[in-house]
């Protein structure tokens, strides 16, 4: 199976604070991988560290099989990397579509010829409940991060990150979107997830990897690394 991501002892240090510590690890052609992990264990800062938000302060990314590390993210959206964000910020003045629409233009190598209908057929795949002219600052927390999601998709991505999709949401939300990840992977789309809902991560994750202080301490399928002695110690902090 080919390897899509895969990560050699990538650090990020911010001063002093070692955020990220050497971690290594791969996402394969189709997989879905969750990335998790207790509040502060440095999830999020080693997906930036990753897309080029906050480049790793040493250690190797290779994407599709070329080196990345320290590409800006606009470079990395048009090599095939899309992601969400824990807290959505859409352009806020603009209406849905046209933030579709935004991330449609700028983040494809190859813009798509029917644009409108592009991002109209996302906002419907990510079952965006209200009408496309709404403009953003006028959504809810559920409506926003459908929004960031049809918005992260309009790039035709080859890997997804997803950063707690799934906070906030009722348990007929969260079973809403576990449908629609279930879609994205049907469209042959590897996706690496942050998240904290063990309903959603033993869901949908093929395998998992768990860091604790910026380091790994887990890796491999959902079902052993979800009974590892040391991830119920990291998250609860006794093996008991």
């Amino acid at each position: 199976m080919t390897v899509v991501l895969e990560t050699n002892e990538v650090t990020k240090r911010f001063g002093g604070l070692v955020a990220v510590n050497a971690v290594s690890m791969r996402v394969k052609q189709g997989e879905i991988v969750g990335l998790i992990g207790p509040n502060g264990a440095g999830k999020t800062t080693l997906l930036n560290a990753i897309a080029g938000l906050n480049p790793p302060t040493s250690g190797t990314v290779r994407m599709f099989g070329e080196e990345t590390a320290g590409l800006p993210p606009e470079k990395m959206c048009r090599r095939g990397l899309s992601r969400t964000f824990q807290i959505p910020q859409p352009f806020p003045k603009m209406s849905v579509l046209e933030n579709v629409k935004t991330a449609a233009t700028f983040g494809n190598r190859k813009k798509p010829s029917d644009i409108i209908g592009h991002c109209r057929e996302l906002l419907e795949f990510v079952e965006f409940p209200l009408a496309e002219t709404v403009i953003s600052e006028n959504l809810n927390t559920v409506q926003l991060k459908r929004l960031d999601l049809a918005r992260a998709l309009a790039s035709s991505p080859k890997l997804l990150f997803l950063d707690e999709l799934a906070a906030g949401l009722t348990e007929g939300e969260l079973n809403d979107i576990i449908k629609i990840i279930k879609k994205i992977h049907d469209r042959d789309i590897s996706i690496l997830m942050v998240e904290h809902i063990m309903h959603l991560i033993m869901s949908v994750c093929d395998r998992l990897v768990c860091i604790q202080f910026g380091t790994k301490i887990a890796e491999g399928p959902t079902q052993e690394v979800a009974k590892d002695p040391k991830v119920s110690e990291a998250y609860l902090g006794s093996s008991h």
